[in-house]
């Protein structure tokens, strides 16, 4: 059949060339010409233009100028497409000889009311229509915002607080004040419509674990609330959806290089085009990375890279099947609270600690290798960081079956490696006599008897060095998902009908051997030795203090079978509704040892207390789990157009979120004490636009029953409580654009609290957390990107981030201080070529994002956090072809 088709089109052109020539002698030929401007009245080059209808397509050259010659009288309707802009065409009429000329003006999508949207929804809406809260972003505006990873370029989203201290992976985001461990909890991070894993908050594998940006994305669309409980399970809080280039007619390609002055080499290029014209089209890409880490651990920080590819057969009914593959093997150091200390309120780093650069990862103590109960040695590499190696394979079709009937089906197949390295604080910063008396219990007058050297050199400590754990946590994952949507879209106007059935099983099979080092509070430690001179008994073995004082060996696996039926109803040709259910028959089981903790003596270090406490699982029987969830899932909605500029949206939606992989280890005995975390959401959204201003604001209220907090603590037990929050919030997303100048303002306002928590500590004592301020959420925080173009080529913006205090914890005696984050670039484009410099945290701001849960008692002023990144500079070179 393909053979044939191929063989017509060859006919058609064959007879087409002959007859060409014999018309030129008979008539006159027409042409239509022009250029292509962009929003800012610039021209835009490597723009592309098609003939609707035909195989005519051009590509506007350096000054946004394009021509189709030799054209017969007639009527063409002219497409004019560009990364990151809204698509946009005219209907022209030639007569013989005639040369018509017709401009385009783009419309930047992340401006547009009338842009179409995918996420969240059944039925593709613009958002001029949509009743949910959604943010996109083109490439283009990605490219411009030069996110050094992708929680950074989440950022942009109001309601969404993402922490960005971590590094490129591991980083965290709360959506619409609900607090959690961290990770991706409420929120599903998804590739092309399916999640990069299904679960995005298991242990030590956050979802931005397995997803970088790069040249193949092609734009992101990320909803808040809304409709997300229908269109993806565990995810009330929103769905983040990044979609992928695909191939065209045309032969296009992107190369970038960029450099950094923290040692960064980066190459990206990504390539698209047809294998057989209107039929079949690739797109390759991927990037290579390595760098030394903003944060200086003496060795290379992060390394490695992607690719990505997909295939893409189109049917003559507008459906297509898609084949695509992911390949990441990248690993990356994770970095995690500082010591730091406050001074009238101001946070300030510690001496020979820099709290913009510094970090507890330090490659004087990169490979650990210690005995193990039973024999043998463990050995884990720090430099390794956290290292996932990811295979997906997966494929969409969509077909329309009958007249108003089309079919979507749509899976992946993911497989992951992970070995994850990083370096934990879990005790101190102490002097070193409060070392003795708090951790030897030692008596006061009998603190000089310890001695306190280097490993290295077996120099002493300066007797006024502070002194501190750092534990090397080692965790090894296997994981593998196949997630698989089927859906029937049902055209039954006025109504929009679409039935689906959600199919995902996935595994996460886990080690854990943690130790801990002592080492000098410096931000390149050295490890220490600790000796008892009195008694002869040493306390540290090479720097490590407890050998494997925390081991697990334990497996998650959930199966889910979802049903979910979703409806778009037209009422009127201003008046739309929006109705959904899902529901969720989902099954998590798995096992986890029966570890004895800190029980074991290893016997093999003489008059030395390093292998006195080794928690082992060697030999024990496991505890099986099972935990079954049938929920129902619902959201109506109303969206009014008061005409083609303005919108408004009323909104509830019930959703809910299953416990998660820390809750099912720590209650493995008795599940009875868990439940599913329940999120009801009010939403009334307005939205408006026009050449001059565009605004996006949602006014929502959020009731969360059950919200579980597991964050593991210093002695590896889990915190194990739960809450209610209560949230009232307003998002406000606006855009001006006059002239040469644009700014963008995003804000989020919201006040989340704390209901129904009160309770018992593990110690006895009782807590009444009720009012407070939930953790780790700023009640303000905001974005503002003034941007301009300078002159016809060079481009400049500044980008101001403000977050304001927040909480370590449920007590709310810990504040994290509010502070700014300033970042300005400039880009110059001349030809099919653009040169950009971007700078980040120019100040060099000690912002906090997070505190340390795991903390113990220190006796010193200094204090444990996570500050931002210290200021940074990349000068990229992109070329198009």
């Amino acid at each position: 059949m393909k053979q044939f088709k191929f063989s017509s089109i060859t006919s058609f052109w064959m007879l087409l060339l002959f007859i060409l020539p014999v018309m030129a002698f008979s008539q006159e030929k027409s042409s239509i010409s022009g250029q292509v401007f962009d929003e800012n009245g610039q021209t835009a080059p490597g723009a592309n233009i098609v003939i609707q209808g035909s195989s005519l397509g051009v590509s506007t050259d350096v000054d946004g100028g394009y021509v189709f010659p030799n054209l017969s009288a007639g009527s063409y309707i002219i497409i004019v497409t560009n990364v990151g802009y809204k698509s946009t065409q005219k209907s022209i009429t030639i007569k013989d000889g005639e040369n018509s000329k017709a401009d385009f003006h783009l419309e930047a999508e992340s401006q547009s009311l009338k842009e179409v949207v995918v996420t969240g929804s059944s039925n593709p809406r613009s958002k001029l229509e949509s009743s949910i809260a959604i943010t996109t972003l083109g490439a283009k505006a990605i490219e411009n915002r030069a996110p050094i990873s992708t929680a950074d370029l989440l950022q942009t989203i109001p309601g969404f607080v993402v922490e960005t201290s971590g590094g490129e992976v591991g980083n965290n985001l709360f959506a619409r004040g609900i607090p959690s461990a961290g990770a991706y909890e409420y929120v599903q991070i998804q590739e092309d419509g399916l999640p990069v894993f299904e679960d995005g908050a298991l242990q030590f594998a956050n979802a931005d674990n397995w997803y970088r940006l790069d040249e193949t994305v092609s734009k992101m669309e990320a909803v808040r609330g809304g409709s997300a409980s229908i269109f993806a399970s565990n995810a009330p809080g929103g769905i983040v959806n990044f979609i992928s280039k695909t191939g065209q007619n045309d032969f296009q390609g992107r190369a970038k290089l960029t450099v950094g002055d923290y040692g960064l080499f980066r190459t990206d290029l990504n390539l698209s085009g047809a294998l057989v014209k209107d039929k079949l089209f690739f797109n390759v890409g991927g990037f290579y990375r390595a760098d030394d880490g903003i944060r200086k651990t003496g060795f290379t920080a992060n390394k490695g890279g992607q690719v990505k590819m997909n295939l893409t057969y189109k049917f003559d009914d507008g459906g297509y099947l898609r084949l695509n593959y992911k390949k990441l093997d990248d690993r990356n150091t994770f970095y995690l609270p500082i010591p730091l200390k406050s001074n009238n309120g101001k946070v300030e780093g510690i001496a020979g600690f820099n709290p913009n650069y510094g970090t507890l990862t330090s490659a004087n103590f990169s490979h650990l290798s210690v005995p193990q109960y039973g024999g043998g040695t463990f050995n884990a590499d720090l430099e390794d960081g956290v290292h996932p190696v990811v295979d997906a394979i997966g494929a969409e079709f969509k077909k329309k079956v009958a007249d108003k009937v089309t079919l979507k089906n749509a899976f992946r197949n993911t497989k992951i490696d992970l070995n994850y390295n990083a370096i934990y604080s879990s005790g101190g910063p102490w002097t070193q006599a409060g070392y003795a008396t708090d951790v030897q219990n030692l008596a006061p007058a009998n603190t000089g008897n310890l001695s306190y050297t280097y490993v290295d050199n077996n120099a002493k400590l300066d007797p006024n060095a502070l002194i501190m754990r750092a534990d090397h946590w080692y965790i090894h994952k296997q994981m593998d998902n196949f997630a698989n949507n089927l859906s029937f879209n049902f055209d039954l106007k006025p109504v929009n009908l679409t039935v689906g059935y959600y199919y995902s099983n996935w595994r996460s099979k886990q080690y854990w051997n943690w130790s801990n080092y002592l080492v000098d509070v410096t931000d390149n430690p050295r490890l220490v030795n600790v000796n008892n001179t009195a008694t002869g008994i040493a306390h540290t073995w090479n720097g490590i203090e407890r050998i494997t004082w925390l081991e697990r060996d334990a497996e998650t696996k959930g199966k889910l079978n979802d049903v979910y039926v979703d409806a778009e109803i037209q009422a009127t040709d201003n008046l739309t509704f929006n109705a959904g259910v899902r529901y969720d028959k989902n099954v998590y089981s798995g096992y986890r040892d029966n570890a004895r903790f800190g029980a074991e003596n290893l016997g093999v270090l003489e008059n030395n207390t390093a292998d006195d406490a080794v928690t082992t699982v060697q030999g024990n029987p496991y505890t099986y789990w099972r935990y079954d969830v049938s929920e129902l899932s619902y959201t109506a909605a109303g969206n009014y157009k008061f005409n083609e500029n303005m919108a408004s949206y009323l909104r509830y939606s019930h959703g809910f979120r299953s416990p998660i992989e820390e809750s099912f280890y720590d209650n493995a005995k008795d599940l009875s004490k868990l439940q599913n975390t329940f999120v009801n959401q009010f939403e009334l959204g307005y939205k408006y636009a026009n050449s001059f201003l565009s605004v996006n604001a949602n006014l929502f209220h959020m009731n969360l029953k059950n919200v579980a907090f597991t964050d593991i603590l210093a002695d590896g037990t889990s915190e194990n409580k739960f809450a209610d929050v209560n949230n009232l919030g307003l998002e406000v997303e606006t855009n001006v654009r006059y002239s040469i100048a644009r700014l963008n303002f995003n804000f989020t306002l919201q006040n989340p609290k704390y209901d129904n928590f009160t309770g018992q500590n593990a110690d006895g004592s009782t807590f009444d957390f009720n009012g407070n301020t939930a953790r780790r959420i700023p009640k303000f925080f905001c974005v503002i990107r003034p941007e301009v173009d300078i002159t016809k080529r060079l481009s400049g913006y500044v980008q101001y981030s403000y977050f304001d205090k927040k909480y370590t914890n449920q007590d709310n005696k810990q504040v994290l201080p509010a502070f700014k984050e300033v970042g300005a670039g400039l880009s110059y484009i001349v030809n099919n070529l653009r040169f950009a410099v971007d700078g980040t945290n120019l100040f060099n701001e000690i912002g906090l994002t997070e505190g340390n849960p795991r903390q113990s008692t220190s006796d010193t002023d200094v204090f444990l956090a996570r500050p931002i990144l210290g200021r940074a500079f990349r000068f990229s070179v992109a070329i198009n072809f």
